[in-house]
């Protein structure tokens, strides 16, 4: 796509809206931009109204979507796809214009929508300075311009630029397209659960339901009939037939969380499940075919479970067909500026993060990795008040 020329006609102000201000949506995760954007923007003609993430925007637009207006979105979203962003806003706010940002220049780029008066307007106004100060707008490394080359890899809803987490894209890309059982490991709060939706929603089957079971937060005692459903009469309270998760995941995806807590006895259940695609309710003595794709996930060791008896070998082997494990916080440290800000703006997108905030944050060793990260900052933005910027006294861990 190519800039959008300066020559355009001039129109009466707000002609379309009987003289009231029109309504600019600015969605960018960089608050340098937004601000940039804002001075260029401003009253009696637009009324700017900022959002950092994808579904800040969608919650400022239930509020103000009702009324023409104009959304500038930059594709750098960290939080949802732009092309899935973009759709969402077209179906539930059909009077808000979608117009797409030069993410290096903060220009506007041609071909996102068709010109209506007030664009016309709005395009003159932010393309008549010229582009923005990319020494200014840059957010990290990887977007400036000698980094662009390097095409980085970006899945949905997962942020970080490192090495690590790079090979850890690579991995979801390659066999998301596959049916393989994947194993996915790390530590408590790195994000399993975002890599299962991954691959998920990059597989053939993301248009099927992606059903989650957390073995460990399921009793003992009712696991088996979550996962494997049961008869009418099969025991005490089963007063009607019910499938379970396994069943419902028919043709779409099982997504096993804290496999490492599955109790033994119900093992051997799930290996003949993964072998040969059946399962038998509780109370039955019929086998149901099943079409699923399995993800299981753990924090846990589970070669040492294995050695401890505690446990199968074989579905350990079975489960771990394609591993991908998911680094430490404190191995992708690089990544923590990046992941520090797109929780500022989910939580509040009107503050920024101070220098002296992030070395706080840089400092600490994050045993409880991205999920304390994500807590801290969202402490932060309370403990921030009425302020503009978090400060290193707002950082509380």
């Amino acid at each position: 796509m190519t800039a959008i020329s300066n020559s355009v006609p001039q129109l009466a102000p707000n002609a379309e809206t009987g003289g009231l201000p029109i309504n600019v949506f600015v969605v960018s995760p960089s608050i340098d931009l937004r601000r940039e954007l804002q001075e260029k923007l401003g009253l009696p003609q637009w009324s700017v109204i900022q959002a950092g993430s994808g579904a800040a925007a969608l919650g400022l637009l239930r509020k103000h979507g009702n009324v023409d207006a104009v959304l500038l979105l930059d594709p750098k979203l960290q939080d949802l796809e732009p092309t899935e962003f973009d759709g969402l806003v077209r179906a539930r706010f059909p009077n808000t214009q979608v117009l797409m940002l030069n993410s290096q220049t903060g220009q506007l780029l041609v071909g996102s929508a068709s010109p209506t008066p007030e664009s016309t307007q709005l395009v003159e106004a932010i393309n008549r300075g010229g582009s923005i100060r990319t020494g200014i707008y840059l957010a990290s490394e990887a977007e400036s311009p000698k980094n662009a080359s390097q095409a980085k890899i970006r899945l949905h809803g997962m942020i970080g630029d490192s090495d690590a987490m790079q090979q850890t894209y690579g991995a979801i890309r390659m066999v998301a397209v596959r049916d393989t059982t994947v194993l996915i490991t790390g530590e408590s709060g790195t994000g399993k659960d975002l890599v299962a939706q991954a691959v998920h929603l990059l597989s053939p089957r993301k248009k099927q339901p992606l059903v989650v079971v957390n073995c460990a937060a399921i009793p003992e005692t009712l696991l088996e009939a979550e996962l494997f459903g049961y008869t009418k009469g099969s025991f005490t309270g089963a007063v009607q037939s019910r499938i379970g998760r396994i069943h419902a995941a028919h043709g779409g995806t099982l997504f096993l969380d804290e496999i490492g807590d599955m109790p033994l006895s119900l093992q051997s259940k799930i290996l003949r499940f993964l072998e040969q695609g059946e399962v038998q309710r509780l109370g039955g003595n019929d086998n149901l075919k099943v079409d699923v794709r399995v993800i299981a996930a753990t924090n846990a060791d589970l070669k040492k479970l294995v050695s401890e008896q505690r446990f199968r070998e074989d579905l350990y082997y079975r489960l771990a067909v394609f591993p991908i494990h998911l680094p430490p916080l404190r191995d992708r440290i690089g990544d923590l500026e990046e992941l520090a800000k797109a929780f500022v703006a989910k939580y509040d997108p009107r503050l920024s993060l101070s220098h002296e905030a992030l070395e706080v944050l840089a400092k600490h060793r994050w045993q409880g990795n991205v999920r304390e990260l994500r807590n801290a900052v969202e402490r932060a933005t309370i403990l921030a008040g009425s302020g503009r910027e978090i400060t290193a006294e707002h950082i509380v861990l």
